[in-house]
C-alpha cells in the first residue's frame, strides 16, 4: 500500500513541473502586456526584468499556500488516503484544464483554478464519506468544507473585475487630460509628479504584496509600514519626485520608460512570490502529508490529517528549483506569447484584425454605452469638451505596422500603477484577490479611457471582454466538476484509476504541446498576404507583387484541389480546401479594410497609387470570390451524396485545370521575380483559354441534349465552368491594370535594372 502513496508523490512531482510551465504560459500576461504593448523597451530587455522578478519573487516566497493545507476543506475531518485522492485530484485538473485555455490564447486565474478545484475534490470526497456513513446526512457537508473561505473567493471574483475596470478607466482619464498624447513636450515637473506617483505606487506593492514573506525583510520595517503606511507613501512620493525631476532635467531620463520597467518587475515579483505557491502548494502539501502519515506508523484510512492545520515553511531549494522552471517558461513557451497577444489586442489604441465576433450583448452594452456618453455631453460646458477633445487628439506619426505600439506609455506606466494599487490595498485587508483579473481588466478599463474603443472596433473588444470574463467563471465551474470526477474515480479505482489518469493526461498534454507547435509552425510557413506600406505608385506596384503572386500560388492549389476532391470524392480534401478559400478571403478582405489607413499615408503627388490599389484588391476580391463559389460548390455535391460526375466531365475539367495552372504558374513566376514583361506572355494566352471554356461548356449543353441523366451534375459542371470563366476574367483585368500600370509608373528615361528592382 505505501508503494501506491510513493508513487503518487512522484507524480505529484512531475505534476507540479509541469503546471508550472502551463501556469507561467497563462500568467505571463500579468506583467508582460503593458511593457510589451508599449514597445517601452525591447523584448529581450523586458524579458530580462520579468525573469530578474520572477527569479526574486520564487525566493521570498513565503513558499506555501495555507488555502492548500486548510483553507478550503477542514483537514481535520479527512484521512491520510483521502487527502492524497483529493490532491491528486486537484494537480490533474489543474494542468488539464490551464493548457486548455493556453491553447486558446485565453487568459484565466490560476488562484480560482486551484481554490475551486480543492473545493470540487474535497466536496466529492466528503459526500462519498457522508453516504458511506448511516448516521450522517448531506446537510453535514458543512463540517468538512469551508464555506466562507469559498464565498469570499467569489464574492472577490466580481469585486475585482468592476473596481479594477473603473479606476482603471478613471485613472487613465485623468491622465490622458493631464499629460495629453503629447506628454513628451509637457513641462518637467508634469512627469515629475506622473512619475513619483507611479513608482511610489509600485514600490509600495512591491514591499507590501511581492516581500512581505521575504525572510530578510526585518520585522519591524514590516510593522512599521503596517501600522504607518501613510508617513511610507508621503515620504516616498517627495523623495521620488525630486528624483524624477533631476533625472529628466539634468539627465534627460527616459522617465516613462524607466517606469514601465520598474512597474514589470514589481508584477513579475507579485506573480512568483504569491502564485507560486498556486502550483507547488498542493505537492508540497501532499509531501507534508505523507511524512507525518508515514511517522504514525497508522493505516492510511485511519490517521486523521490534523498534521495540515500545523505552519511549515517549504525548503528553499525547492524555491529554486521551481523558480528556475518558471524563468525557462518564461523565454521558451510559445503559449505564453499567445495569451499575452489577446490582452494587447483587446487594449490596442489603433484598427486590428478583432479577434471576437460580437454579440447581442456586446451591442447592447455599446448602445446603452454611447447613450449615456451622450447624456452626459449635454450638460458639460462646450468650453470643456473641445479642450478634452484637444488632449485626445493623437499627433500623427507615420511608421510600418509591425513597428507601431499597441499603446503608448503613459497607458503602460497607469496599467502597472493602477494594478500595484490595487492589488496593495486588497493585501493589506487580506482580501482575496487574482492578480489576472485586475491587470486584465485594469488594461481594459484604461484602453477604454484612452478612446481605444471608438465606434469602429467597440463592439468587437467589450465582445472580447465578455468572452474572457465568461471563461474566468468557466473556470471555477469546470475546475469544480472536473476535479469532482477525478476524485471520484481515484476513490474508487485506486492504484488503477490513477495510472489511467496519468497516461490520459500525459497523452492529453503531448497532443495538445504538438498540435501547438503544428499550428504554430504553419502560420510560420503559410503565406500571408501584406499590408501595403509605400506612399508612391511604383512602391505600392513591387509591394503589391508579392500579395499577387501569393493569392495566385493559393488559388491554383485552392482549384486543383477542388477538381481532385470532385474526381475522387474525397470529402476531407474538399472540406479543408474550403477552409484554405476562407483564410484567403479573410486576408484579402482585411487588406481592404486597411485602406483607409493606406490613403491616409500617401504621399500628396502620389494619390493615383490608391486607384491602383483599390483597383488592384478588388480584382483579387473577385478571384478569391469565384474559387470560394467553386470550393463550396465542390464540397456541397460531394457532401450531400450526389451522383459522380461522368469520365467524360472528370477528364474535361482536369484538361483545363492543367491549362489553368500553366497560365496560374507563369503569373506567379512573374510576380515573384518581378519580371512583369512575362505579363505579356500571359495575356497573350487570353483568348486560348477563354476558347478552352467555352468549348467545355459548348459540349455540356450538346451533352446534357442527348445523354446527361443527372440535374445536379448539370448543374455542378455548369457552375464550375462559369465560375472558371470569372475567375479567368478577373485575373486578366488584375493582370492588364498591373501591365499598364507598371508601364506609366516607369520613366522611360530609367535603365532596365532600375525598374526592375
Amino acid at each position: 500500500m505505501e508503494n501506491l502513496y510513493i508513487y503518487m508523490l512522484a507524480a505529484l512531482t512531475f505534476l507540479a513541473i509541469a503546471d508550472l510551465v502551463v501556469g507561467v504560459s497563462n500568467d505571463a500576461v500579468n506583467f508582460l502586456n503593458s511593457a510589451i504593448g508599449s514597445k517601452a523597451v525591447s523584448f529581450k530587455t523586458i524579458m530580462i526584468v520579468a525573469s530578474i522578478g520572477v527569479a526574486v519573487g520564487a525566493m521570498t516566497s513565503s513558499g506555501m499556500m495555507e488555502v492548500a493545507r486548510k483553507g478550503i476543506f477542514n483537514p481535520g475531518e479527512f484521512m491520510f488516503d483521502e487527502i492524497m485522492v483529493i490532491f491528486m485530484a486537484v494537480m490533474l485538473t489543474d494542468i488539464l484544464l490551464l493548457d486548455f485555455f493556453n491553447t486558446l490564447g485565453l487568459p484565466t486565474s490560476t488562484t480560482v483554478s486551484i481554490v475551486f478545484e480543492l473545493l470540487g475534490a474535497s466536496v466529492a470526497v466528503a459526500i462519498i464519506k457522508i453516504y458511506a456513513d448511516n448516521s450522517l446526512s448531506i446537510g453535514d457537508l458543512t463540517n468538512y468544507i469551508n464555506n466562507e473561505k469559498a464565498i469570499e473567493i467569489i464574492l472577490g471574483i466580481l469585486l475585482s473585475v468592476v473596481v479594477a475596470f473603473t479606476v482603471g478607466a478613471i485613472i487613465q482619464y485623468v491622465s490622458r487630460l493631464l499629460l495629453s498624447f503629447k506628454f513628451e513636450e509637457k513641462p518637467v515637473w508634469y512627469s515629475a509628479i506622473f512619475s513619483g506617483f507611479a513608482i511610489t505606487s509600485i514600490m509600495y506593492f512591491i514591499i507590501v504584496k511581492g516581500l512581505k514573506n521575504a525572510t530578510f525583510m526585518h520585522q519591524s520595517i514590516l510593522d512599521f509600514l503596517n501600522d504607518h503606511p501613510v508617513y511610507f507613501i508621503e515620504g516616498s512620493f517627495v523623495l521620488f519626485t525630486l528624483m524624477s525631476f533631476i533625472a529628466v532635467k539634468f539627465f534627460n531620463a527616459k522617465i516613462y520608460t524607466l517606469i514601465i520597467i520598474v512597474g514589470t518587475f514589481a508584477l513579475a515579483v507579485a506573480f512568483a512570490g504569491n502564485d507560486l505557491v498556486n502550483f507547488i502548494g498542493v505537492p508540497i502539501a501532499a509531501y507534508n502529508s505523507y511524512e507525518a502519515w508515514s511517522l504514525s506508523g497508522a493505516n492510511p484510512s485511519d490517521y486523521v490529517m490534523t498534521a495540515l492545520g500545523e505552519p511549515v515553511q517549504t525548503e528553499p531549494y525547492l524555491l529554486l528549483i521551481a523558480g528556475l522552471i518558471m524563468v525557462l517558461t518564461l523565454w521558451f513557451s510559445s503559449k505564453a506569447k499567445s495569451v499575452v497577444k489577446t490582452s494587447v489586442d483587446l487594449s490596442r489604441q489603433d484598427e486590428v484584425k478583432e479577434r471576437f465576433e460580437p454579440n447581442f450583448l456586446s451591442r447592447n452594452i455599446v448602445r446603452l454605452t454611447i447613450g449615456l456618453n451622450q447624456s452626459i455631453n449635454k450638460i458639460l460646458p462646450q468650453s470643456f469638451k473641445n479642450w478634452s477633445n484637444e488632449q485626445f487628439v493623437e499627433p500623427k506619426v507615420i511608421v510600418r505596422a509591425q513597428d507601431k505600439p499597441a499603446f503608448d506609455l503613459v497607458r503602460a506606466a497607469v496599467n502597472l500603477m493602477v494594478a500595484s494599487v490595487l492589488i496593495s490595498i486588497a493585501t493589506s485587508m487580506k482580501l482575496p484577490l487574482s492578480t489576472t483579473y485586475v491587470t486584465f481588466m485594469v488594461a481594459m478599463g484604461t484602453s477604454l479611457a484612452d478612446r481605444a474603443w471608438g465606434t469602429e472596433s467597440a463592439v468587437y473588444r467589450v465582445a472580447g471582454v465578455l468572452n474572457v470574463i465568461g471563461g474566468w467563471f468557466f473556470t471555477a465551474f469546470s475546475a469544480f466538476v472536473a476535479a469532482a470526477i477525478m476524485a471520484y474515480i481515484l476513490y474508487h479505482g485506486k492504484g488503477y484509476a490513477l495510472a489511467g489518469l496519468l497516461l490520459l493526461a500525459t497523452v492529453l498534454l503531448i497532443r495538445s504541446y504538438l498540435s501547438h507547435r503544428k499550428s504554430n509552425k504553419i502560420m510560420r510557413e503559410e503565406d500571408h498576404l501584406e499590408k501595403a506600406e509605400s506612399s508612391s505608385t511604383q512602391g505600392v506596384i513591387h509591394e503589391s507583387a508579392s500579395n499577387i503572386a501569393n493569392v495566385v500560388k493559393r488559388g491554383n492549389r485552392i482549384y486543383t484541389s477542388a477538381i481532385n476532391g470532385l474526381a475522387v470524392q474525397d470529402l476531407k480534401l474538399l472540406k479543408k480546401n474550403r477552409r484554405q478559400i476562407a483564410k484567403l478571403s479573410d486576408e484579402v478582405d482585411e487588406l481592404k479594410d486597411n485602406i483607409f489607413y493606406f490613403i491616409r499615408n500617401l504621399e500628396e503627388p502620389s494619390v493615383a497609387a490608391s486607384n491602383f490599389y483599390i483597383n488592384i484588391l478588388g480584382h483579387l476580391q473577385d478571384m478569391t470570390q469565384s474559387l470560394e463559389y467553386i470550393s463550396k460548390a465542390s464540397h456541397k455535391h460531394i457532401n450531400n451524396n450526389h451522383k459522380k460526375l461522368k469520365f467524360s466531365q472528370v477528364k474535361e475539367l482536369k484538361s483545363l485545370d492543367e491549362n489553368l495552372e500553366k497560365l496560374f504558374t507563369t503569373t506567379q513566376t512573374a510576380f515573384e521575380s518581378r519580371s512583369f514583361e512575362m505579363i505579356s506572355e500571359v495575356l497573350a494566352e487570353k483568348q486560348k483559354v477563354f476558347d478552352l471554356v467555352r468549348e467545355k461548356i459548348q459540349k455540356q449543353v450538346e451533352r446534357t441534349r442527348s445523354e446527361e441523366s443527372s440535374p445536379k451534375n448539370t448543374t455542378l459542371y455548369f457552375s464550375l465552368l462559369l465560375e472558371t470563366k470569372d475567375l479567368l476574367t478577373a485575373t486578366m483585368n488584375l493582370l492588364e491594370e498591373y501591365y499598364h500600370s507598371h508601364d506609366s509608373s516607369v520613366d522611360p528615361a530609367q535603365p532596365n535594372s532600375e525598374q526592375e528592382e
